[in-house]
């Protein structure tokens, strides 16, 4: 179906599915960078990656995530961007969490769901979500896929829309075009020129580095070997073996796992070369296992699950694995997720996410962004707290 609007020259249509545009077509906007046959610079918004969420039926309808991708066009029909968007009627896979402002306008009488999302399901990636093509004028292109989303939500009469882990481009982009702005953050680890996990070590304080290479012995102090499997080395077996991993820890952290099994045989059959498996072995049973996607330069951790609880085993498989895979595939960034406090011991710094957020309601409008400036100081001060209580040697900070 035919939505949104017009900006000049350009035509805005919300789709509902990323099958409606050819693969070579979204990710010519999406990863430019890739046509050359090399890695995006993540995977998270190719259309591989995306078309495999909705043929799951991860993110369907069904599930609360009702495609309504965007598609600018010129005049002619060329494609000139393109932009991940959901109609969502939960808050649940996102992991900027607005409950509290769903709570408090649904108190007050209005209805915030159904709200849009322009998101990675499930995925706490920063990456660009307007997604212009490399020959197109993005000075152009973003404002009207922004203005196509906001559209779409008044023609709707649908209370919001939502831009999370965008990058801090489009952040400071949209703020200028009077969409409210979010910051949080994440613990990413980064080279500083570390040719091997040693180099990364020696770069730590004393206490530090002893514990770090403490931890990495007791998790494999009982008999636990560990193996990183990518690309054809992955077999339908070692996916088996984690989706009972991944069941378990997402029935404790979210009530149900948000993928589902088709999910993984289809990063199997389509994206085993994107996906970087940490598996743990212990007398010839596999005991826990942890996920990772590549990037042109970044391993992202994603989900973490065990059979086994083994002291430190976490810390092994996801920060310390984590980093040694970065260091072999030539990789200068770890991103190892959503939350923790406890990654900035283990080398991972704070670092600011951007979210953009349009609410309809002026008057709900106004409270959010009173609220939102005093987040933004909050998380400012924090991370500069925990920057000058890093882990590294003091002349090397």
């Amino acid at each position: 179906m035919a939505d949104g609007g017009r900006d000049g020259t350009i035509s805005i249509e919300a789709l509902g599915s990323i099958a409606a545009v050819p693969a070579a077509d979204w990710d010519a906007c999406a990863c430019p960078e890739a046509l050359d046959g090399g890695r995006p610079l993540d995977p998270f918004t190719t259309h591989r990656f995306l078309l495999a969420l909705e043929e799951s039926g991860a993110a369907s309808p069904r599930a609360g995530w009702a495609p309504r991708h965007l598609a600018a066009r010129d005049a002619s029909g060329r494609l000139l961007g393109v932009t991940p968007l959901y109609l969502k009627s939960h808050s649940q896979g996102e992991y900027v969490f607005d409950h509290a402002w769903a709570h408090a306008y649904e108190r007050a009488g209005g209805d915030y769901y159904p709200k849009l999302q322009c998101a990675v399901p499930f995925t706490p990636a920063t990456g660009r979500r307007l997604l212009a093509h490399p020959d197109a004028p993005i000075d152009v292109v973003e404002p009207a896929l922004l203005q196509g989303a906001m559209e779409l939500a008044r023609r709707g009469d649908i209370s919001s829309l939502h831009l999370t882990f965008c990058t801090q481009g489009e952040w400071e982009r949209g703020g200028a075009l009077g969409l409210l702005q979010r910051q949080d953050q994440q613990f990413h680890w980064e080279s500083r020129g570390y040719a091997t996990f040693e180099d990364f070590l020696a770069d730590l304080a004393s206490r530090k580095r002893k514990q770090l290479r403490k931890e990495r012995e007791q998790a494999t102090a009982n008999g636990v070997e560990i193996v990183r499997l990518t690309g054809d080395a992955l077999q339908p077996e070692h996916w088996d073996a984690f989706w009972l991993f991944y069941q378990d820890t997402g029935s404790r952290k979210w009530g149900r796992p948000y993928l589902n099994r088709r999910f993984f045989e289809l990063v199997q059959e389509r994206l085993r070369e994107d996906a970087l498996l940490v598996l743990c072995r212990r007398d010839g049973r596999w005991i826990a296992g942890a996920l990772n996607f590549i990037g042109r330069s970044t391993l992202f951790g994603r989900y973490w699950g065990c059979a086994e609880d083994h002291p430190c085993l976490h810390f092994e498989a996801c920060y310390y694995q984590a980093i040694d895979a970065a260091l072999e595939l030539g990789l200068t960034r770890v991103e190892a997720g959503a939350q923790g406090a406890h990654k900035l011991a283990r080398g991972y710094l704070p670092t600011p996410t951007y979210s953009l957020h349009w609410i309809a309601d002026p008057g709900f409008r106004n409270a959010v962004a009173d609220y939102l400036r005093r987040e933004r100081e909050a998380v400012g001060e924090e991370i500069a707290f925990m920057l000058d209580r890093g882990p590294f040697r003091r002349d090397q900070a």
